[in-house]
């Protein structure tokens, strides 16, 4: 029986996609999207899980677009809807989602990086898209990108299609930490446990409301802020953040009173 294209664990708060084609460095085809996007759907819905992790099997997060499939045709519409509903979703749900690059991470393996909150890098890594050397635009960056590198990087990565290491992705914010490989689960052990000591409920508005920037007048959205924050007062981690206050002790959401 073949090993599922993409892996789904849940435990201890941490829903974990792991994209399971190694022999080909991850690369994707339509049965990886749809299986990602599965994937997503899953760690979005899921009540126990507070932070989402992406990751890659083997040597690399991923090599991008399967040439293979795309050149004998198997990638059409079905995969770019997959595809786009597998990133929407991690961009959309309402909590942190933290993609840990290796190796290469390459063309579509950047655009779905770049869907998550942050990205945490090894050492090794090799970052860069591909899509306009190859005929196609980077559909799942190309709306995102300029948001957290700026325009003229943006484009430069786009339409130059230059590959760069963690070290330069970090110096122009394109990853958040870099670590080396030895070190990298100690690392993302950290960074999550910095998540858990977030409100979920105001992790979902906040992240939900900085996407809305880009898109409305800040006064806009004062209303819509209100109701959040309305919503934050009412949440059972606000008195979890009061009790850590009056106890002088950090705050910590995970796992939830019973």
């Amino acid at each position: 029986m073949a090993e599922p294209p993409v892996l789904y664990e849940a435990k201890d708060g941490v829903g974990t996609i792991t994209l399971n084609r190694p022999a080909v460095l991850n690369a994707l085809n339509t049965d990886l999207a749809a299986a990602l996007a599965e994937a997503a759907e899953r760690a979005a819905g899921d009540a126990d899980v507070w932070v989402a992790v992406v990751k890659g099997a083997g040597r690399a997060f991923s090599s991008g677009m399967d040439r293979t499939a795309l050149s004998a045709g198997g990638i059409g519409e079905p995969f770019y809807r997959h595809w786009i509903r597998a990133l929407n979703r991690l961009e959309d749900m309402d909590k942190l989602v933290i993609a840990v690059c290796h190796g290469y991470c390459i063309g579509g393996g950047l655009q779905l990086a770049v869907a998550c909150d942050v990205r945490l890098a090894t050492e090794d890594s090799i970052l860069g898209l591909g899509a306009t050397e190859h005929g196609l635009i980077p559909d799942g960056s190309v709306l995102r990108l300029a948001r957290i590198i700026g325009l003229g990087r943006a484009k430069e990565l786009t339409l130059l299609n230059d590959h760069i290491r963690a070290e330069e992705a970090k110096s122009m914010g394109l990853v958040n930490w870099v670590a080396a490989t030895a070190d990298v689960d100690a690392r993302l052990r950290a960074i999550i446990d910095r998540a858990f000591h977030a409100s979920r409920t105001a992790t979902g508005h906040a992240k939900r409301l900085l996407q809305r920037s880009f898109h409305a007048d800040p006064r806009e959205l004062i209303e819509e802020t209100l109701r959040a924050q309305a919503d934050c007062m009412a949440s059972w981690e606000i008195r979890e953040a009061n009790r850590a206050w009056d106890e002088r002790r950090p705050a910590r959401y995970y796992p939830p009173p019973s």
